[in-house]
């Protein structure tokens, strides 16, 4: 894909790896719509890029995965990429967790990201092109003790990322999803210890290395398609 004046929506951008692609999309010149939670943060990203525009809010909430589409349109005129982006974990013992913080982990990782997986997809349809970039996680791959909730969440995402591909084959839609190992960003600000200390690895993966995958993803030629890229740091052991 030509990257250049091509209209991306990205969820979880006020920071993060959304954060870190905006920044990379913008450099190719790509036009955005940003969404995330913390509005003075959006505010300050639509600050240092070219063309932006961004809607705060919750992406659990019924409507904002069409906003987010209906802004697309109308503030550029169209719609060529969604980076599905936004997600939350939460992991404990099964003395600890808390189920309530459960039950919200899937309304924005499984409910909100099919949502704006569907309503992405079938804009793409209607106009015959458009690409679906989903974020998964190494754990959509595997599990471990105390993270099986948030596992699941994102076996969802694998799930539905390969059954969309399959549906879209033959088409010029491209469905896919970039599944990162350990990154240091802020998922993990609450832990009383950090994921870098517990699983003894010392160079987490940055959002910008995420970024770059996302753009290698997106920027193949029409003929070629990358279903799934694991990025893990050097350290993780798998």
């Amino acid at each position: 894909m030509e990257l250049a004046d091509k209209v991306a929506i990205i969820t979880g951008a006020s920071s993060g790896i959304g954060r870190a692609v905006a920044h990379n999309l913008n450099e190719a010149g790509v036009k955005l719509i940003l969404a995330g939670r913390r509005e003075n943060r959006l505010v300050e990203l639509k600050g240092q890029l070219k063309q932006a525009a961004i809607l705060p809010g919750d992406i659990s909430q019924d409507g904002m995965a069409q906003s987010l589409l209906d802004m697309a349109l109308n503030t550029f005129g169209r719609c060529d990429i969604v980076f599905n982006n936004a997600g939350t974990i939460t992991v404990g013992s099964i003395d600890e967790i808390d189920i309530g913080d459960i039950g919200y982990m899937v309304r924005v990782n499984v409910e909100a990201a099919f949502r704006m997986a569907y309503i992405a997809v079938k804009h793409f349809k209607s106009i015959g092109s458009g690409f679906l970039l989903n974020t998964s996680s190494v754990l959509g791959t595997k599990v471990r003790p105390t993270a099986g909730a948030y596992a699941g969440t994102e076996f969802a995402i694998e799930a539905l990322t390969e059954a969309l591909r399959l549906e879209l084959a033959k088409t010029n839609i491209g469905v896919a999803c970039v599944e990162p190992g350990l990154v240091q960003t802020e998922l993990h600000r609450e832990w009383p210890v950090s994921p870098a200390q517990s699983l003894n690895i010392p160079r987490p993966l940055q959002p910008e290395d995420i970024a770059r995958v996302v753009r290698f993803i997106l920027e193949q030629p029409d003929h070629v398609r990358l279903p799934r890229i694991l990025a893990v740091p050097a350290d993780q052991e798998l």
